[in-house]
């Protein structure tokens, strides 16, 4: 990862917020050939007080970004040297507009992500092979969007088979939605999708079918946590803590169909969660891409007892939206913005439907956190409080 190298000022005229030194042909990156495209942000390892913004060029060119507010100075920070991917670190909580650089000149402004005053809202999502119209979400001004698995339909059909590198669906799925990744931070979790190298097959063939290690997805986005498969964020302004785990298709674990890292009994992952401290956070979300009810009986039902010390848990499995209460553990719910497949309710299922949706959570400054199960005209069909 490059290190940032220098800081500097700028005048920015009070009409346009920061000014476009050089118009470019086309740079919200939707269109092929684009000079600069895939704007994206996430949080790396520094944790919430810094935000990562990543972009790609057609040509190399210099990795800076400059932003601020209205008629004010503005900041820029700048990597030195040229490449096509780039990476810098803007501090969070920063207002106003930004642009990046390309090899033309300067992007079109585009507004800063928007640090939460009175209420902070994560919006989860899963399934995004559809690519379906995310109005309503972008409508709840979410200030982070977390997916619980699948971002893309697979690396194959576009990279070809065997290709492990190939993040060229990761850069689609970014410039197809423009508005939302350019203003809001993105942690993605991986599901079976995000790393299949070759078509699947009735029956588990010589070479494996997914790349375990997604050295694809953990390229291109920036992740809270190394090795980048599962991550951790705590949000403590908020009391949240985030937890991405890699769990999906476990049952194909030991034959080529496995699609995710280990999670037995001696596994580095189940260790990891277990070891998270008990009370980080008043909230706590597990977010994977497995089914809720299998996922309590892995590794002899530690999965499940290490489960019972979170608020909520977010799973992206099938294609329906669920609420299930298990007695004395967390409340797990199942989103999916493809959701009106066939359905596979869990014991303690307590809302079950089959709607394309998303799940997002509100908490209130020093107050509760809720949990709505939402479809995508933005209605909310299920909803539960939990108190600080």
């Amino acid at each position: 990862m490059p290190s940032l190298l220098c800081l500097a000022v700028l005048c920015v005229p009070p009409a346009e917020g920061v000014p476009p030194a050089k118009a470019l042909p086309r740079t919200d990156g939707a269109a092929a050939g684009a000079a600069i495209s895939a704007v994206r942000w996430g949080y790396g390892p520094a944790g919430p007080e810094q935000l990562a913004l990543r972009w790609e060029t057609d040509r190399p060119a210099a990795s800076a970004v400059r932003f601020g507010p209205p008629g004010a100075p503005a900041e820029e920070r700048r990597v030195e040297g040229e490449r096509r991917r780039h990476e810098v670190t803007v501090p969070a909580g920063r207002t106003g507009a930004y642009q990046v650089s390309g090899p033309d000149g300067w992007s079109s402004p585009a507004p800063l992500p928007a640090a939460p005053a009175e209420e902070l809202r994560v919006a989860f999502v899963a399934n995004w092979q559809g690519r379906p119209d995310l109005s309503a979400l972008l409508a709840d001004d979410p200030h982070l969007l977390v997916s619980a698995g699948d971002q893309v339909a697979d690396l194959h059909s576009g990279c070809g088979e065997g290709a492990v590198a190939c993040t060229a669906p990761f850069a689609r799925l970014i410039d197809d939605y423009p508005a939302l990744f350019r203003s809001v931070p993105y942690l993605p979790t991986l599901g079976n999708h995000d790393r299949q190298i070759r078509e699947r097959g009735p029956e588990p063939p010589a070479e494996p079918v997914y790349d375990v290690d997604a050295v694809a997805l953990r390229a291109f986005f920036t992740l809270p946590s190394e090795p980048e498969w599962r991550w951790r964020l705590t949000l403590p302004e908020f009391g949240l803590r985030l937890t991405s785990v890699d769990l999906n298709h476990t049952s194909d674990v030991g034959t080529t169909w496995q699609s995710c890292h280990a999670f037995d009994a001696g596994s580095e992952q189940l260790n990891w969660f277990e070891d998270r401290p008990a009370e980080e956070a008043a909230f706590r979300v597990t977010v994977y891409n497995e089914r809720n009810a299998t996922v309590r009986g892995l590794a002899g039902g530690r999965w499940g007892a290490a489960l019972e010390g979170e608020t909520c848990v977010i799973a992206g499995f099938g294609h329906f939206a669920e609420r299930a209460e298990p007695p004395g553990s967390a409340v797990f719910l199942n989103t999916s913005l493809h959701g009106r497949g066939d359905r596979y309710p869990d014991p303690h299922t307590r809302f079950l439907a089959g709607e394309d949706g998303y799940v997002l959570l509100r908490i209130a400054r020093g107050g509760p956190m809720t949990a709505e199960l939402k479809n995508l005209d933005g209605e909310t069909l299920d909803a539960v409080r939990f108190p600080r």
